[in-house]
Formats: C-alpha cells, structure tokens, sequence
C-alpha cells in the first residue's frame, strides 16, 4: 500500500469517528449539560495528547511562548464543542452533519481574510455543490421550508459554533511558530480546559457525576480518545501524505458516515429527499479528491 492510499484510509477512519460524535452525542446531549461534558472530555483529551507529547517532542518552555495563542484558540474550540452539544439537544445528528459540511467553506473564507488563501474555480464548485447539499439536509428536503428560510434552532445553535470552528481553523496556521502540531495541541486543550472549567464550573459542580447513565460515559470517553486524541493522530498522518485540499474534501463525507452510525445504532435513517443532500455532498468530495493536487504538503513543524 503506497503513502497516498494510507493517507486516505486514515481520512476515511478520521470522518468516520467523527462522524459518531454527532450519533453518539444526540444520545448524551440532553443527559448533561454540554459545559460540564466538554470540560471532562478536554482534560482526558489532554492527558493522552500531552503523554504523546511528551514522549515524542518534550514539554519546553519555549514552546509556550505568548499564552494568549492558546488561550485564543482553545475559547475557539471549546466554544465550538459547547455549542455542538447545544445544538444536538434539538438537531437530527444527521442535520448537525450537514451544517459542519458548511465549514470550510467559512474556512475558505477566512482564510482569504487572515492569510490571503486563494481558493480554486473548481474547488470553488465543490463547495458550493457541498453547501448546497448540506442546506438540503438542513431544511429537512423541504421547498416550503427553504422558502421560509425556516431552520430549527439546534441547526442554528451548532452553526454559530461551526463559525467558531471556521475562524480556528486558519488561525492554528497564523498563530503556531515553528511548535511540533502535538505540543501546540496540548497547549490548545489545556487552555480551553481551563476556560471551560471556568465558564462551566456551575454546571460541573452541580453534576451528579456518579449518577450518570452508562451511555454518557461510554460517549465521554469516546468523544475524548477517539473523537479527539485518534482524530488528531490520523489527521497529522494524513496531512504528511496527502494535499491539504484532499484532507478537507473528507469533511463532506461525515453526513454519509453519520447515516450508516445512526442505521447501526437501531436510530432509523432520513427519507430518500434528504439522502439526495447526502448524495451531493458525497459528490463534493469527489470534485475535491479529483481536483486537488498531487504534490506532498509539506510537513508542519510536528
């Protein structure tokens, strides 16, 4: 198996993990508050990327040179996941899909802001056939709907965090100077640890952690070893073999992947109308794979 072809089985596991986040995190959304279960889900993320770090790079204190990088990206990021588990107390999981496909475009977006990205007319096209088929999903396959510009408010509640998430994204590349991916990450969690230990504390101390339900724990740790720490590792794998726009495309693939999670979870599928919108996304990806270029990026400072 060439480079190429593990840097796309390890995209394919990264959408499909994160993609159970969304099915696994309708089930728990409405069983803690969204603070308190990103709290926990941050420090043990920590914990295992700052083993890694450890064990790989060091811990020095250069690395952490102007704190408020951190601090900067992990409000972000935590404002994000916060406003994920908002939406997804209302949000089909398969909807919440549809609207992270709406990410890079707001990337693409940004980055032209903060770092004068140029987007290509093809690349250009697949976002907008992508963005299309996320709407799709989002209006629930309904003219009416669409019309009325009638969106449900977990739709609107997740989309705000995914503008958080669209804002991160190119600021990670702004913001790092020269620190290994693993230790700036760590840098990153502890930061947004901290500020949702902070932000949360009410709800955090207010949980009645040893009365929980066995599925928010098994969902915990799944949004915190495989949603976060595996994500990580396959998405620095699969940046070091493939073109950064081949590494985004996967993106689109996640409302396909959400639909298989929630058929394997006993939790139904959506109608054939809306499976059109994941057909269109799906179609996205393969102008993006198609599109993108064959060069190896070149490595980051990891």
């Amino acid at each position: 198996m060439t480079d190429e072809l593990r840097g796309h089985l390890a995209m394919l596991c990264f959408s499909a993990l994160v993609a159970g986040s969304f099915s696994l995190g309708s089930m728990v959304a409405n069983e803690i508050a969204p603070a308190a279960l990103n709290a926990a889900r941050f420090w043990i993320a920590a914990v295992v990327i700052g083993v890694a770090a450890w064990s790989t790079h060091g811990l020095r204190r250069q690395h952490f040179h102007a704190p408020w990088r951190f601090i900067l990206l992990g409000g972000l990021f935590a404002a994000y996941f916060v406003l994920m588990f908002y939406g997804l107390k209302t949000a089909a999981p398969v909807s919440a899909a549809a609207v992270f496909t709406l990410t890079p475009i707001m990337s693409g977006i940004v980055g032209w802001i903060l770092l004068r990205q140029v987007t290509t007319p093809r690349m250009a096209l697949a976002l907008a056939i992508g963005a299309s088929g996320a709407l799709w999903v989002i209006f629930k396959a309904d003219f009416a709907a669409l019309r009325a510009f009638e969106i449900g408010q977990g739709e609107i509640t997740y989309f705000c965090g995914c503008v958080a998430h669209a804002i991160y994204t190119p600021l990670v590349r702004k913001l790092n100077r020269g620190e290994p991916a693993v230790v700036f990450t760590f840098g990153m969690l502890i930061a947004g640890g901290v500020i949702l230990l902070v932000f949360g504390w009410n709800d955090i101390r207010n949980t009645a952690w040893m009365e929980l339900p066995m599925i928010v724990w098994l969902g915990l740790f799944y949004l915190a070893l495989f949603a976060s720490a595996a994500t990580f590792v396959l998405l620095q794998f699969a940046a070091l073999r493939l073109p950064s726009a081949k590494v985004m495309a996967y993106t689109y693939l996640t409302p396909s992947w959400v639909v298989l999670w929630e058929l394997a979870l006993g939790r139904g599928a959506p109608s054939v109308l809306m499976l059109v919108g994941v057909l269109l996304t799906v179609i996205a990806l393969v102008l993006l794979l198609e599109g993108a270029g064959t060069r190896k990026p070149v490595a980051g400072a990891g």
